[in-house]
């Protein structure tokens, strides 16, 4: 079994700045990508950021300048580094991975989601 554990959202002002953490844990042989989405009350899930188990990010046109996002593989574990933080940012956030586990294939997993809200 495979977890995907996040922490790290709340209440922050217009401005501000917040880390999200994301940690795999289980039955787990490698993890390819890890990567954040987010979705937006009335809005469909889109994708944030990803980072591939060789550092190579892509971003959201939307927070490319903004937000950072970094990995340990020897922790398991994906981070979201988002600075200058807009309204338009407040979302469910939710952490992905790819990962080898001990069943054939790769297999995409899902954390529980994190609130963020950006509100003065």
């Amino acid at each position: 079994q495979v977890q995907l554990v996040e922490s790290g959202g709340g209440l922050v002002q217009p401005g501000g700045s917040l880390r999200l953490s994301c940690a795999a844990s289980g039955n787990i042989i490698s993890i390819n990508v890890m990567g954040w989405y987010r979705q937006a009350p009335g809005k469909q899930r889109e994708l944030v950021a990803d980072i591939t188990s060789g550092g190579s990010a892509n971003y959201a046109d939307s927070v490319k300048g903004r937000f950072t996002i970094s990995r340990d593989n020897a922790k398991k574990t994906v981070y979201v580094q988002m600075n200058s933080l807009k309204p338009e940012d407040t979302a469910v956030y939710y952490c992905y991975a790819t990962i080898r586990g001990t069943s054939p294939g790769l297999t995409n997993y899902w954390g529980q989601g994190t609130q963020v809200t950006v509100s003065s």
